[in-house]
């Protein structure tokens, strides 16, 4: 149980990041998705604020409670605001806060900028979910995107992979790609990793083994025939995928199958609304009408992330199977590696004291 006090520990974006760097991010991952899957977790619904600005801009606020128990046992609430006008302001797309509360007393024991660590879990679910859907031998990694979730993602994947050879990254804005270039080029040449900007996602998808979009589409453009046999093309972005890839991947997983199916506005729930999928244990009779959508069975969603880690049902079941995993991000991702940052700022005794 964490101490009583009558402050509130408040972390900056600079002392999160101070104390991520003791903290292993994906064995965290792991274990939640191990305790979420052997029900020791608690994820309400996410409450979805979204508005227009006046200058005619649709922003949301999303806020995310959770409880993890087990050995980490913590509540708290992830709080995530974005408007994708904001880089044209010089500004991060998003931003947050991240609460922990005392389980006892239930008050606030920690702020924190949340951020970074909804950036920093992002990309530890995604190597999470390359570890546990392995195929070949990942030499050539896609990255769809040059904002912060992709600088995310290349950082943790070149640390964790050390066979990667070339990363072929594609963005609309050649801004945003040259300003990724150069904050990532001392880490790709300290690992002998090129980077080759493709001129279409095409073009930086077809060869590689692992493909991430971090974009802010809506639409979808990803093809099934750009993907190699044995690929893992990890969705964080939720959109990128046509619906085609998803009836013809040879596995698809998601994080949490209700939260993705109570989600309208994503492809998944738009395609469970339509009919077109069900969840991984859901009865589906042989006498109910086929998609009209597709005019083809529905399509069975073959586990969760949990399930695949506790080992009950199989990330891959050949080298050349392509996998599709659609990670709808859960708060107790974020809930546990705060609570360990909160851990470690109070070691390093780093922080602001705040008063009640």
């Amino acid at each position: 149980m964490m101490h009583q006090d009558d402050t509130i520990l408040y972390l900056s974006r600079k002392e999160v990041e101070q104390a991520c760097q003791q903290v292993d991010s994906v064995a965290v991952i792991r274990e939640v998705f191990a305790m979420h899957a052997s029900g020791q977790t608690i994820l309400p619904d996410e409450a979805y604020l979204g508005w227009t600005t006046a200058d005619g801009e649709r922003v949301r606020s999303l806020n995310m409670p959770s409880y993890v128990g087990g050995s980490v046992g913590i509540a708290g609430t992830k709080i995530i605001n974005s408007n994708p006008h904001n880089p044209m302001r010089s500004l991060p797309r998003a931003s947050g806060l991240t609460l922990l509360y005392d389980t006892t007393t239930t008050r606030v024991t920690c702020v924190m900028e949340g951020a970074y660590l909804s950036s920093l879990r992002t990309a530890s679910v995604t190597a999470l979910a390359t570890d546990i859907c392995k195929g070949d031998t990942i030499t050539c990694i896609a990255v769809i995107g040059a904002g912060v979730l992709a600088q995310a993602h290349i950082e943790l994947m070149v640390r964790r992979i050390p066979q990667v050879q070339q990363i072929r990254i594609f963005d609309l804005s050649a801004e945003r790609v040259e300003a990724l270039q150069q904050q990532i080029a001392p880490l790709l040449e300290a690992h002998g990793v090129a980077l080759q900007v493709a001129a279409n996602p095409e073009e930086a998808i077809r060869p590689a083994q692992l493909i991430i979009p971090a974009t802010t589409t809506t639409s979808g453009y990803i093809q099934y025939e750009w993907l190699q046999p044995g690929a893992i093309l990890v969705n964080i972005s939720l959109d990128d995928a046509l619906p085609e890839v998803v009836f013809k991947a040879d596995k698809v997983i998601v994080d949490d199958w209700s939260l993705v199916k109570n989600d309208p506005h994503r492809l998944l729930g738009r395609m469970y609304r339509a009919g077109q999928i069900i969840g991984p244990d859901d009865v589906c009779s042989t006498s109910e009408p086929m998609s009209t959508a597709t005019s083809a069975p529905r399509r069975r969603i073959d586990a969760q992330l949990g399930e695949v880690v506790l080992g009950t049902k199989a990330g891959r079941d050949a080298t050349s199977d392509i996998i599709l995993v659609n990670p709808f991000g859960l708060s107790i991702e974020d809930i546990a590696l705060a609570s360990q940052v909160y851990r470690i700022a109070r070691d390093l005794r780093i922080g602001v004291a705040l008063e009640r």
